[in-house]
């Protein structure tokens, strides 16, 4: 066979895409691209172009990165003809998505700081907007990722940078096949590549199947014009997930077709504010709907939301509280409208604004809810749509109201169905779980108290004695356990936190405790707390929590007769201002609940702070338990009861998606919620799927770490009888053992109870065979044998499982910040544990002595944290070509051919040949030293390479 497995693939999509409808262009290098753009546009907008039109137009698409050639994409392009008329061509065409050229090709060659060949490329009116790359089967489909990202840095640019329109790229191997948006490097995680899938959201993986669906000409296109978000905030393009491409088409074709209600099922933390928000940018270019109004809960109005949609679309949100702005907003042009369900309620009851909105009535207003689930259940709904005669309301919500989880109000019980319809579309918990789009929760139920008479802790719900669950000691111990476990939580306070407890004088409580032993020295944690201390302005049955004594009472009629429960009274305000106080004094500002917007913006200002990681415990009793989204908080203390929608909404405040240290979201209960826990999860996901969501209990965990030891001891008796490893094999089973135990190991730990004791395992013994290995590996990457590193490849990325991080130079990164804005007490220690890491880190410790150097000689002179990355960058680069010199120098070899050779060793991942090697040399040896020399030099370029190079680059 003289293809190779890779090429078999690529020659298959090929022949696929042209079944497709795809015509197949042979285009080698940039100047046959050319060609054919000029080309193809003549076709695309039926004109014929000379040199100088052509020449115009490609010094005006020639400009800018990713994001601006995103725009000049979908903007029309000028140029001046041979008659002096200004003319101006289409790129692409985004209404009719289908009426595009459609061609692709293969292995076109760019040249910048590398030559590189890109596998497969997708052109639409001759820009290539689709790169493909590909991996033969059995690869990591990592590697095509990271090929790309070489590729950004190599050449993409190179030439009149027409492979900077790329919007889409998709990776295979195969048998697993990915897309995800074009980024700037620093923006890019393998993370937020995403499989494609059906309506019911069965993955779609193979490479065949997906390009059938996902790669068709219209769709693609459609995907391309239709659902890549240009988001102006942050200067990148972002594409939709397949499960809210068809959420969005669902409403579209609803509006289109029908004029009934509908809402969308959507797990929290998948998108929905993305989704929806593109739902009614579409729908705004229907000509049947006079206006799009989205509308939001006032809480959920906050910084980050408000950067959010006007970041999807400049300027479509007012942050104001004004009702007058709302109204003209309203009776404007504008076509889409961002606003507060209080503010629209007032713009239609109040006869100061019903002249100008009586012209609405018998308009098509389109009007999307996010979170459904919390403010719809009451008069406001009912007014809202008896106001808009013929408007059509669409709900997004993460946790629907059914049967068993609906309030009763003066309407009696309602479910979203009876309110909205139809549900759409569907992604729920476990869905999002299983594509890795959000976090499994860790949770952990802890006895606050023993048996004692009649109240036992295992069934906490059904006493709830406030003297019980009040009582001073208790409040005093919880308070203590949080201090001592929550750096263990946090990961050292990389993360932030939420405790939410059962009530407003159980908040004071439990914050001037924590106040109290932060002056006694006992913790160093940024503290701030938030509560409400007038009338509950929501629908106290449609929150999604049992009936806590802060919302038992909210408006009482009567206040002769039925005094207000006390958390309303001037004291607890009093407690407040107090606390806002200490707030200001830690962080500099000037808050107060006096003032009615000064509240507003210490919520907000919260908000911001939690999200930047400067408040380490938030302290609430229901704000910030749902529509409040941070991926920086990972823990959740609870002492509350909570259930069903109120009990998901709370815990998924911690199962963002981050990063490889943020594997879970942290629950610590300290009331027995687990019936509860178990019923929301049953509710809200498939009835077998719970093991999916939970975690095991820590004896299961142990247990397993027992068998797992047991396992390991057969292949390795002791410690020393795996240096009497015979074969490749041997060493194997020996890897995949001790691979088990530090997964294992890896999930104990998460739990505040863990042991080593608890194991029949001692630490020492694990540690020793830890070093083993580590040394294994050492041993495998110094010899020659290529089968035998092949084979310990597959098991590099278990490596993390050590530090349960994604050890690499962007994480030492981030500990070197935090080292640079350590106190002085903190720096030893600090730069302590960064040592240990990256001599613990088989990939790191190459990179050891570079990065002291770097923390001894460079980081003191160093004055803002945030200039590191570049400083570091800029660092490193001095030291690689340091190296380079010294290299070439030691062994007397031609600098530009040893470039040439690293560079094709990247390229191609295959180790240089030794006839390449003996090729650099400046004087060639005796033909007898010859193989040593090959071997020396070869092997100090790999070395070059792991040290300076891998890790560090994409």
């Amino acid at each position: 066979m003289t293809s190779q497995p890779e090429q078999i693939l690529e020659n298959n999509l090929i022949t696929q895409l042209e079944r497709l409808g795809y015509k197949k262009v042979t285009i080698r290098e940039e100047n046959n691209l050319l060609s054919n753009l000029k080309s193809q546009l003549e076709k695309h907008n039926k004109i014929q172009l000379n040199d100088n039109d052509f020449k115009q137009i490609l010094n005006f698409i020639n400009k800018g990165n990713v994001f601006e050639r995103a725009k000049i994409l979908r903007d029309r392009v000028p140029y001046t003809n041979a008659q002096g008329d200004t003319k101006t061509i289409e790129l692409i065409n985004q209404i009719h998505w289908c009426q595009n050229e459609f061609q692709v090709t293969q292995q076109i060659a760019m040249e910048g700081l590398h030559k590189n060949r890109y596998d497969v490329t997708i052109l639409i009116n001759g820009l290539p907007l689709v790169q493909v790359e590909l991996k033969r089967r059995g690869l990591e489909l990592k590697e095509a990722f990271n090929q790309t990202n070489r590729y950004e840095r190599h050449s993409y640019w190179a030439g009149h940078g027409l492979f900077q329109f790329v919007q889409v790229f998709v990776i295979s191997n195969g048998v697993n096949t990915k897309y995800y948006a074009n980024a700037p490097l620093k923006a890019r995680s393998f993370k937020q590549t995403f499989y494609w899938a059906d309506k019911k959201n069965r993955l779609i993986t193979q490479l065949a199947a997906f390009s059938e669906l996902f790669l068709e000409p219209c769709h693609i296109s459609k995907m391309i014009t239709k659902y890549v978000v240009l988001n102006e905030s942050q200067k990148l393009l972002m594409v939709l997930r397949p499960y809210q491409f068809y959420a969005v088409e669902a409403i579209v074709e609803r509006v289109k077709t029908t004029t009934k209600f509908g809402y969308i099922w959507h797990t929290t933390g998948s998108g929905k504010t993305l989704t929806s928000f593109k739902a009614a940018q579409i729908l705004t270019n229907l000509p049947q709907v006079h206006k799009v109004v989205f509308v939001v809960d006032r809480k959920d109005l906050d910084y980050q939301t408000t950067k959010e949609f006007n970041s999807f679309s400049k300027d479509s949100i007012d942050g104001t509280n004004n009702t007058n702005t709302l109204v003209k907003q309203l009776t404007s042009d504008n076509k889409l409208i961002v606003t507060t369900i209080q503010k629209l309620n007032i713009a239609i009851s109040k006869t100061r604004y019903l002249n100008k909105m009586q012209t609405l009535k018998n308009e098509r207003i389109v009007f999307i809810f996010d979170e459904c689930h919390r403010s719809q259940f009451g008069k406001t709904h009912e007014d809202i749509k008896k106001f808009f005669e013929d408007c059509q309301m669409f709900g997004f919500t993460g946790t629907p109201i059914f049967e068993p989880n609906a309030g009763k109000n003066e309407y009696g019980k309602r479910t979203t169905k009876m309110l909205f319809g139809d549900c759409l579309h569907k992604y729920v918990i476990t869905d999002a779980i299983r594509d890795e789009n959000v976090l499994k929760f860790s949770v952990e139920y802890i006895q606050t108290f023993k048996k004692k008479e009649h109240i036992l802790d295992i069934n906490v719900e059904a006493i709830d004695e406030a003297e019980v669950m009040n009582a001073p000691i208790r409040l005093d111990n919880i308070t203590e356990y949080i201090i001592a476990n929550h750096n263990r939580k946090t990961h050292s306070r990389e993360f932030t936190a939420l405790f939410c407890v059962s009530s407003v004088p159980v908040l004071i409580e439990y914050y001037k405790l924590l106040l109290q032993k932060k002056e006694e020295g006992k913790h160093h944690l940024k503290l701030a707390t938030i509560f409400s201390y007038s009338a509950n302005e929501e629908d106290k049955d449609a929150v999604g929590f049992l009936d806590d004594e802060e919302f038992l009472n909210p408006n009482p009629l009567n206040v002769a007769a039925a005094p207000p429960p006390r958390y309303i009274t001037q004291h607890s305000r009093d407690e407040l201002e107090n606390f806002i106080l200490q707030y200001n004094k830690q962080f500099g500002t000037n808050f107060t609940s006096k003032d009615n917007q000064s509240y507003y913006n210490y919520y907000n200002d919260i908000a911001k702070r939690v999200k930047h990681r400067q408040i380490d415990l938030l302290v609430v009793v229901n704000m910030f338990l749902t529509g409040f989204d941070s991926k920086h908080l990972n823990t959740l203390y609870v002492d509350k009861n909570l259930r069903y929608h109120g009990l998901i909404q709370a815990y998924s405040r911690t199962n963002r998606i981050l990063n490889e240290v943020k594997s879970q979201g942290n629950i610590v209960c300290f009331r027995n919620l687990k019936e509860a826990t178990d019923e929301a999860i049953t509710l809200f996901s498939n009835k077998n799927a719970k093991d999916e969501i939970i975690i095991q209990p820590y004896e299961e965990y142990v247990a397993k770490f027992n068998q797992a030891f047991i396992a390991l001891l057969q292949i390795v008796p002791t410690v020393n009888s795996v240096n009497d490893l015979k074969s490749e094999d041997e060493e194997l089973a020996f890897i995949q053992a001790f691979r088990e135990l530090m997964r294992l190991k890896n999930v104990l730990t998460t739990f505040t109870e863990f042991e080593f004791a608890d194991l029949s395992m001692s630490e020492q013994s694990f540690e020793d065979y830890k070093s083993k290995y580590l040394d294994l590996y050492d041993k495998a990457k110094s010899h020659n044998q290529k089968e035998k590193v092949s084979i310990l490849e597959d098991i590099d990325f278990e490596l993390e499982l050590i530090h349960r991080d994604e050890i690499n130079v962007a994480y030492i990164l981030k500990l070197l910040a935090k080292l640079k804005d350590a106190t002085p007490e903190e720096h030893e220690k600090q730069k302590k544990a960064l040592i240990e890491i990256v001599a613990g880190d088989a990939k790191l410790r190459s990179k050891r002595e570079l990065i002291e150097k770097f923390i001894q000689e460079n980081l003191p002179h160093i004055s803002d944290s945030d200039d590191l990355p570049e400083e570091f960058e800029s660092y490193w680069n001095e030291e690689r070509k340091e190296a380079l010199k010294k290299l070439s120098k030691e062994e007397s070899l031609d600098n530009e051919k040893l470039e040439e050779v690293i560079g094709k060793y990247l390229f191609t991942e295959k180790k240089p040949l030794r006839d390449d090697v003996i090729g650099l040399l400046n004087k060639r040896p005796a033909l007898k030293e010859r193989a040593s020399i090959a071997v020396r030099v070869t092997n100090k370029i790999l070395g070059f390479v792991e040290t300076f190079i891998s890790g560090v680059t994409g």
